[in-house]
């Protein structure tokens, strides 16, 4: 079958662009509030536990208020600096979401990784609410705080790997109304959390994360098994594969050894 999204149909009873495009990670992004905002909290739940650091309690909850939603097109961009992103579509009623809102105003957020255990979190957080609202509280999850933000942001707590980023833009391309025009943010990792449970042989285990991941329609999948495949060829190119920003630094020193004509084996 061929169809030409906008100009015909594709005559399924189900539009298949997204479930071509899988499985996608998960851009699971909390934020905080620019402004101070006080809401009144009407229900409480019973697993949530978090030390804020502003000391607030229960009720009335003076801002900035914490924010949490999932994203299913999020991908990591570079690996040295390590820059990621997520896009985020217009709401219902075509306007920004709070993630974009608040990373935009702060200059901060940060990710972590949704996984099978806390899969129902992550769908709960997933919710259209209104601004101000804690999805923290909302889906029970407890809280533990950037280090290195110069605005704290809670993240979830029992995610075993997590990321400090600083805002660096957003690419706003454009749709059909009203949730068509999508909103591209692109942030700087400036800090790393990983839980050493998850470590097997210095290696973060895909087995022990259990990572879940969007596919088509209404379908998620959980990642498992991986294999390896090496590239062949320059060895060079593994570098930026793996992800080693020890190995690209001594490539780079490598590199600019030769052009400027100094023998390195004197230094080996």
């Amino acid at each position: 079958m061929f169809y030409e999204p906008g100009k015909t149909e594709h005559n399924l009873p189900h539009d298949p662009f997204k479930a071509c495009v899988v499985p996608r990670p998960i851009g699971w992004i909390s934020t905080v509030s620019p402004t101070n905002i006080t809401t009144t909290t009407t229900t409480t739940t019973n697993n949530a536990s978090s030390s804020s650091p502003s000391g607030t309690t229960p009720g009335t909850r003076p801002g900035p208020i914490a924010n949490l939603a999932p994203y299913s097109q999020f991908n990591n961009l570079t690996f040295d600096p390590p820059y990621v992103m997520f896009s985020a579509n217009q709401t219902p009623r075509s306007a920004q979401k709070d993630t974009v809102r608040n990373a935009e105003a702060t200059g901060v957020f940060c990710w972590q990784l949704a996984t099978y255990p806390l899969r129902d979190a992550v769908n709960k957080s997933a919710e259209y609410l209104p601004y101000g609202v804690d999805e923290f509280e909302r889906a029970g999850l407890a809280k533990t705080w950037s280090r290195v933000l110069k605005t704290p942001v809670p993240m979830v707590r029992d995610s075993p790997v997590r990321f400090e980023c600083e805002y660096y833009t957003t690419l706003r391309l454009p749709g059909n109304p009203p949730m068509g025009t999508v909103d591209v943010v692109i942030g700087k990792v400036v800090g790393i959390h990983i839980d050493e449970h998850v470590l097997t042989d210095g290696r973060i285990d895909i087995n022990k994360t259990k990572p879940i991941a969007r596919c088509g329609y209404y379908e998620y999948i959980m990642a498992s098994d991986p294999f390896s495949m090496i590239i062949p060829g320059d060895p060079a190119t593994l570098y930026g594969l793996e992800g080693s920003v020890k190995h690209h630094k001594e490539h780079r020193e490598r590199e600019a050894a030769e052009k400027s004509g100094v023998d390195q084996s004197s230094h080996v």
